[in-house]
């Protein structure tokens, strides 16, 4: 039933979301200039998008030279991906909470998933994926949103737990409910770090200054608090 929720949830705002994913503060300024950080050369190298949503990290890689793949669990979000890199082959609808079985063993030199494993309660299944399709010596790179942000946000009296929560999303039209799932510090690490990976860096994000024109507001927030969490992490 919550992941019914979140997939009719994406399917409102995807049009919109496509519309603003340029210049979105929390995502233009905020998300994406500091994974893009931790993401190596990416020119002639194999990249697994995961949870692609309408293809804008794709867009950036392809420009750089790397071959990608997406997938995302929105068919509308896959649909904006296909338009916005002109194709159709390489973006398709799945799942990140089931097995990769459309790619063997070792494919990638490196996998990315933004803003998108809070919506999975167990992460498991992705993580054993992304370490079984990454060659090895292969990067993952993730962004989240931060455990102490979202323990605050959602008023949690259970910091341990990962817990269902849910907030209204007004950013993106008309107002939508959001589910996903609340976690500890440690449930964000755990599974990777138990599944072939070790983790090379964590990054606490501060939004960079051209996040200050479009919304001021949030901009002196995250200066003084992180929303979000950078991770790098290698497969052994």
């Amino acid at each position: 039933m919550i992941k019914e929720k979140i997939i009719s949830a994406y399917e409102k705002i995807a049009e919109k979301y496509n519309e603003l994913i340029d210049h979105k503060p929390h995502n233009a300024y905020y998300d994406r200039p500091n994974t893009l950080e931790l993401i190596p050369d990416v020119k002639e190298k194999t990249i697994l998008d995961a949870a692609c949503g309408p293809g804008k990290y794709a867009e950036i890689l392809l420009s750089q030279g790397a071959k990608v793949k997406g997938f995302d669990i929105s068919g509308k979000m896959v649909d904006l991906a296909r338009i916005r890199n002109n194709n159709k082959e390489d973006f398709f609808v799945h799942d990140l909470s089931l097995p990769l079985e459309m790619f063997s063993d070792e494919t990638f030199d490196i996998v990315i998933c933004t803003l998108a494993l809070h919506y999975i309660r167990d992460w498991t299944v992705p993580a054993q994926e992304f370490s079984r399709v990454l060659k090895p010596g292969g990067v993952l790179v993730i962004s989240i949103e931060h455990p102490f942000f979202e323990y605050t946000c959602f008023n949690s009296g259970q910091y341990f737990e990962i817990e269902h929560v849910s907030c209204i999303w007004e950013g993106f039209g008309d107002p939508v409910e959001i589910s996903s799932f609340r976690r500890p510090l440690s449930e964000c690490l755990s599974p990777f770090t138990d599944n072939g990976f070790y983790i090379d860096r964590l990054v606490e994000p501060k939004p960079v200054k051209e996040f200050e024109q479009y919304d001021p507001k949030h901009y002196k927030e995250l200066n003084h608090f992180p929303a979000f969490m950078c991770i790098r992490a290698v497969k052994k």
